[in-house]
């Protein structure tokens, strides 16, 4: 056998694509979190361990078990070790800890693409596709179903719960539990209760602040009361996504972060609504008069409305084409011509519809910060980012987009949709330079999925929460880049 562990692998082996690369990088913020001289065994090296995820995920081994067993029988992972086994926990540990380090590992290794010639602006496909989240769908509650939970798992014996629903049927809430105040003093001592029976100090109340909801720069003035509400939601889901909070382990916890969300989102819906009655009351048409037109009567729901999941309060149910309903992330990427994912972004909405800006604003904030400062000469986007505003904004700024109107499916027109901007858009597409440039999307940005989904089995994500999923893709994006980058490396050296 070779006397050296050097000798055991061909130099265009990918672990000396991934070892090169983490030399070239940046990993001051791992250090940092470190205390050099402290009492007790030393950390291992912040480098090895990032050239130990990067080739693990570029391999499509995500489990922190599975890549310590790697460690024990792999003589790439060996290498990068040194022969050194971390166990799983410290894997998963550095994973946890390093969230928002592992996710700007994506903006280096694009500017290693960029150092290598294989990032070029030119045209930009974006595209979305589903991936399953950490959690069931079993698992998603109402907040009658999270508040009744919270109760039995503060109560001892099924005594207090026959005095609590009496003689009902069990799944109404009781009075007291029907005013904001009441909930909150009940769910208050319910914790109390659990925290002190299983030895834990009694923590503060972590809950969702009050968020100003200000759509004043942001509803069209068409939507209605439901616009003002869909709005008001959006900035507190921007206001979560910000804050980044980290999804708890014990169940327990989970059930109180889920009462808290639902809360907040009634407290959004009732914020929103009462901006909304205020300025339809006040304001004026360009006439001078009060424009209360003719809405139906509307009363708040007395109870948080909608339904959260309890393994993953971030994640949402959503359906694909052709595929039933799952518990799941939308993935935003955008990709280069040649297949290098400039952005990669999670959205809580099913639907494509208003990403289209908003991810081609992070591309150029991720090219520009690798030097890159070209204008793309095209966005292409398939017709679920059909987004007339967007559109027009983007085509404001000298970049041409192409999106079809009609979905693949149909035939014929979308009814309702003849005006003189969509017909623009279908004559560009039926010539022969736009069939070519949208046919770019299908071969460029589609096997990118197939990469990922398929060949490296990121068909699920093995964190929970936003922050940390988002960590995840980051990480994901940046391993197929640096395949890209090693394919590149091996052509030019072979």
């Amino acid at each position: 056998m070779p006397p050296s562990l050097v000798e055991w692998l061909p130099e265009e082996h990918l672990v000396w694509t991934v070892l090169g690369a983490v030399e070239q990088m940046d990993l001051t913020g791992f250090r940092e979190g470190y205390r050099l001289g402290g009492a007790g065994r030393a950390p291992y090296d912040p480098a090895m361990l990032v050239a130990l995820l990067l080739y693990a995920y570029a391999r499509g081994n995500r489990s922190s078990r599975q890549i310590e067993r790697a460690c024990w029988e792999d003589v790439a992972y060996k290498l990068i070790c040194a022969m050194r086994v971390p166990d799983h926990s410290t894997i998963a540990e550095f994973r946890r800890r390093h969230e928002s380090e592992i996710a700007e590992l994506f903006d280096q290794v694009l500017g290693l693409c960029k150092e290598a010639g294989l990032v070029k602006v030119g045209v930009i496909m974006v595209d979305g596709t589903k991936i399953k989240a950490n959690a069931s769908m079993d698992q998603n509650r109402s907040f009658s179903g999270v508040v009744r939970e919270i109760l039995r798992e503060a109560e001892e014996t099924d005594r207090r719960e026959d005095e609590l629903y009496g003689d009902k049927r069990g799944d109404e809430l009781p009075e007291q539990l029907r005013t904001a105040e009441g909930r909150k003093a009940a769910l208050a001592e319910a914790k109390l209760r659990i925290e002190e029976r299983k030895g834990r100090p009694v923590g503060g109340e972590e809950s969702d602040p009050e968020v100003k909801i200000e759509p004043t720069g942001a509803v069209s003035g068409k939507g209605g009361r439901r616009e003002w509400h869909r709005v008001g939601r959006h900035q507190l889901e921007e206001h979560r996504r910000q804050e980044g909070r980290a999804i708890p382990r014990d169940r327990e916890d989970r059930l109180f972060e889920a009462a808290g969300r639902l809360e907040a989102n009634h407290r959004a819906l009732l914020a929103a609504n009462a901006v909304y009655e205020h300025r339809r009351a006040t304001e004026r048409d360009k006439l001078g008069r009060v424009m209360k037109g003719y809405s139906k009567p509307y009363s708040p729901p007395q109870l948080p409305e909608g339904t959260i999941n309890l393994s993953d309060p971030d994640s949402r149910v959503m359906r694909s084409k052709g595929l039933p309903h799952r518990q799941a992330y939308n993935v935003q990427l955008a990709v280069s011509e040649q297949q290098i994912i400039l952005a990669a972004e999670i959205s809580l909405e099913a639907a494509d519809f208003g990403q289209l800006e908003p991810m081609l604003d992070t591309t150029l904030e991720h090219l520009s910060r690798q030097g890159v400062t070209g204008q793309p000469d095209a966005v292409v986007g398939d017709a679920g980012y059909w987004h007339t505003r967007q559109i027009e904004s983007i085509t404001d700024r000298g970049i041409e987009v192409l999106i079809p109107p009609d979905g693949a499916s149909r035939e014929g027109k979308r009814p309702g949709w003849e005006h003189e901007r969509y017909e623009r858009m279908r004559e560009k597409l039926a010539t022969e330079a736009g069939r070519k440039l949208y046919g770019l999307r299908k071969t460029t940005i589609e096997p990118v999925f197939g990469q990922i989904k398929y060949n490296r089995r990121v068909d699920r994500f093995m964190r929970r929460g936003r922050a940390a999923v988002h960590s995840e893709l980051r990480l994901v994006a940046a391993t197929h880049n640096m395949l890209k980058l090693h394919n590149h490396w091996i052509a030019n050296t072979s």
